[in-house]
C-alpha cells in the first residue's frame, strides 16, 4: 500500500486545534474529508506534531497510506480544491522506506511571534500576540540560552501534560527583534504541552524588566509549573518546520542549519 507524504500550512485561528474533535472543527478533520474526496475512500493522516487550538503551521508533514491510484499532483489540486481557505496542501510526495511523520523526525522547530507596539494589530489579532510593554529582545535572547541542551522541563510543561517524561532535549533559542515583532525561534527534538508557550511567557516578563535574566536558570532547577508563570496566548505561535533524516527526501528549512552535529546524527 503506497504511503504518500503532505507538507500542509494553516490558519489555526478557525479550529480547535489540530485533532479530530467530537463537535469542534479541526484541522485533521477537514484535511481527511478532503483527501477521502480524491481517493473515494476513508483517508486517515498520521502528523509530525499535533498543535493546540489556535496554533497556526508554516509547515505542518503528514502521511496516510492508500489503495487509491492517484498522480501526485491529484493529491495536491484535488486536495485543494476540497480543502477550506484556512488549509492548503504546499507538497506531495511518495514516502522513502519506513517513513512515519511523527516518529521519523529528529527535531521540530517552532516560531512565536510577539507585536509590541501600545496598539494591537487590527489585521494581524489572531496571527500575533500582542505586547505593549517594550520588550528587551537581548535580554530575552541571554534568558533563553539557559533552556538550551537536555534538561527535565517541568516548569514549562502544562498541568495536565501527558507525556511520560518532562525531560527534552533543547537544540537551539533564538530571540531577536524586527521592527515592532519580537520573534522566538525554537528548536528541540520534542516538545512538551504548552511548552513553547510557556517558555514564551517566561521570556516576556524577563524582557519586560519584570523578571531577572536568571530566571529560567531558576525555573529549571525548581521544576514546579506553579513557579512558571503565564501560558502566552497561542495565536503568535507557528510550527515552522520539522527535520528528517537526509535518505527521507524531505527538503530542509534554512533554519535547520542551527542544529547541532550530534541532533543530526541520525541522517
Amino acid at each position: 500500500m503506497p504511503r504518500i507524504v503532505l507538507g500542509i500550512e494553516y490558519d489555526g485561528s478557525g479550529f480547535f486545534g489540530w485533532q479530530w474533535q467530537t463537535h469542534q472543527r479541526s484541522v485533521q478533520q477537514v484535511l481527511e474529508q478532503a483527501l477521502s474526496k480524491v481517493a473515494n475512500q476513508p483517508i486517515t493522516v498520521q502528523c509530525a506534531g499535533r498543535t493546540d487550538t489556535g496554533v497556526h503551521a508554516l509547515e505542518q508533514v503528514v502521511h496516510f497510506d492508500t489503495t487509491a491510484e492517484r498522480e501526485l499532483h491529484a493529491w495536491m489540486m484535488g486536495g485543494n480544491s476540497n480543502l477550506p481557505n484556512d488549509v492548503r496542501i504546499t507538497w506531495v510526495k511518495f514516502a522513502v522506506d519506513d517513513f512515519h511523520a511523527r516518529y521519523s523526525a529528529i527535531a521540530r522547530f517552532y516560531r512565536y511571534v510577539i507585536l509590541n507596539r501600545p496598539i494591537k494589530s487590527a489585521l494581524l489579532r489572531k496571527q500575533v500576540t500582542w505586547c505593549p510593554s517594550q520588550l528587551d529582545a537581548n535580554k530575552m535572547h541571554l534568558a533563553a540560552q539557559h533552556l538550551v541542551g537536555k534538561h527535565d522541563f517541568s516548569s514549562f510543561r502544562a498541568q495536565g501534560c501527558q507525556s511520560k517524561s518532562p525531560c527534552r532535549a533543547m537544540y537551539f533559542i533564538d530571540v531577536y527583534r524586527e521592527d515592532d515583532r519580537v520573534i522566538i525561534d525554537i528548536s528541540a527534538n520534542a516538545f512538551l504541552h504548552h511548552m513553547v508557550r510557556n517558555i514564551a511567557g517566561v521570556l516576556m516578563d524577563i524582557g519586560a524588566g519584570k523578571q531577572p535574566v536568571t530566571w529560567t536558570q531558576e525555573l529549571l532547577e525548581v521544576k514546579s509549573r506553579k513557579l512558571g508563570g503565564i501560558t502566552a496566548p497561542p495565536d503568535g505561535l507557528y510550527l515552522g518546520a520539522v527535520y528528517y533524516p537526509e535518505y527521507y527526501g524531505i527538503a530542509k528549512h534554512p533554519v535547520f542549519a542551527k542544529l547541532p552535529a550530534d541532533a543530526k546524527r541520525h541522517d
